[in-house]
């Protein structure tokens, strides 16, 4: 940041402290990414079922969601998310049901194999968040939270 500081230092526009700030979220970010791709290597799991599962999981009971419903959640396109869910079908991690009232409606639902394999998982994904912010003190850290959530009120 210093370098771009002092780059733009008679740009009036350039603001260090909102670029730094956004620059370090995307390094974290990228980290936590990287963090994430290294504890998923085997390939009949990846870090895209977990993500998959884990934004099916979180959904209030019954604990069910439209395929359109994780896409949104997963920040992937329909397209991609009907992959996602072949997949999981195919492994036997999810059921696909066509929903009796509105047939064109599909509902997702977890099977026992898959609420297992996000139980595997999840307490393991904890631990690197934590990790990944153990820099800051608990008080900090509800700093943290604060900030970006006052950030993110303001987009509403």
């Amino acid at each position: 940041m210093a370098r771009w500081a002092e780059f733009w230092e008679d740009n009036t526009d350039f603001a260090p402290e909102v670029e730094g700030a956004l620059v370090r979220m995307k390094n974290i970010l990228r980290r936590s990414r990287r963090s994430d791709g290294v504890a998923f290597p085997d390939a009949d799991f990846t870090f895209e079922d977990y993500s998959t599962l884990h934004a099916l999981m979180i959904q209030p009971y019954p604990t069910e969601a439209t395929p359109a419903q994780l896409a949104e959640a997963t920040n992937v396109t329909r397209a991609a998310m009907t992959a996602r869910l072949d997949r999981l079908a195919k492994a036997e991690l999810i059921t696909r049901e066509v929903e009796p009232q509105d047939r064109r409606r599909v509902i997702v639902r977890p099977t026992p194999a898959g609420r297992a394999a996000w139980e595997r998982h999840i307490h393991a994904g904890m631990a690197r968040d934590q990790q990944l912010l153990s820099a800051l003190t608990p008080d900090e850290l509800k700093q943290l939270n604060t900030l970006l959530r006052k950030v993110i009120l303001s987009f509403q």
